[in-house]
């Protein structure tokens, strides 16, 4: 017979992107990907979007060098199991846990993670924003298009640090379902996957999305997406004047991001923590 281990979780969610957290402070757990699959599984497991398993920097010897400058890590799984550099979201609800369990106290922090070291600020109200760093905008050799039935849009491109395909359309419903992956091409634009975006103009500052994540289908929230569609957004009309804010309206709620003057993008939402028990997992 199968050996089962019990382990401890909290469930959270940021603007309805909802995650598992699994304390391992000390570093002893290996989830597996199967593991993971079987934990966001709404049917057979316990149901998210992703895990996030909360492990001290130190224990961790690939991430050794951001040690001294984050006590904990964020290490972040899809739902597939497979592993992302970064969640706006994810990385919310992970410092709200931090802070909900004393293991944080300042309203000031840093937290490791795959793409670097991110800071973060716990606000009164206890929304959360997240530094999520300078955007990065590949160099697209030929034009690229998103591809719904026999209708396509131009994309934009821009990693957040999550690959991103962000798609303006007059309408969210001609996304049509997003739980399977919209075509992209060239089949080549992007090799390790993509969020993709559709998004409407609701003015200079609003937008709604709808979104696409690799490796999950359609979330009511992405953090990085949304950072991703600011972006764009604001570049619509012409180069910004910075800083500049924009609202982004997510199936989950709303989300703020404000672009610095140094370029920076900062996401700033609600991160909810709503259950917490233990599972069996095989």
């Amino acid at each position: 017979m199968a050996q089962l281990s019990e382990v401890k979780f909290i469930k959270g969610h940021g603007t309805g992107n909802d995650f598992l957290i699994i304390p391992d402070i000390d570093g002893v757990l290996e989830l597996t990907a199967a593991q993971v699959l079987f934990l966001c599984d709404r049917n057979k497991g316990i149901g998210a979007d992703g895990v996030l398993r909360v492990v001290r920097t130190k224990h961790l010897p690939e991430f050794i060098d951001q040690a001294a400058g984050a006590e904990f890590f964020m290490d972040y799984r899809n739902a597939d199991g497979t592993l992302a550099e970064m969640c706006g979201n994810g990385a919310r609800v992970f410092v709200r846990y931090l802070d909900a369990t004393g293991l944080i106290t300042d309203n000031e922090v840093n937290i490791a993670t795959r793409s670097g070291l991110v800071p973060v600020i716990m606000n009164s109200d206890l929304s959360v924003t997240v530094d999520m760093g300078r955007p990065f905008v590949p160099e697209v050799l030929d034009p690229a298009y998103v591809i719904i039935g026999e209708r396509s849009w131009p994309l934009v491109s821009v990693e957040v640090p999550n690959p991103h395909a962000v798609v303006f359309v007059d309408e969210l419903a001609d996304a049509g379902s997003l739980m399977v992956a919209p075509e992209v091409r060239p089949a080549n634009t992007f090799p390790n996957g993509v969020n993709i975006e559709f998004v409407v103009d609701l003015g200079p500052d609003h937008v709604s999305m709808r979104v696409h994540e690799r490796g999950v289908g359609e979330t009511q929230s992405c953090g990085t997406g949304a950072c991703a569609v600011a972006w764009a957004q604001a570049r619509r009309r012409g180069e910004p004047v910075l800083p500049v804010t924009t609202l982004v309206d997510v199936p989950g709620g709303q989300l703020q991001v404000t672009e610095s003057t140094e370029g920076h993008l900062l996401l700033t939402g609600p991160a909810d923590l709503v259950a917490r028990g233990s599972v069996l997992l095989p």
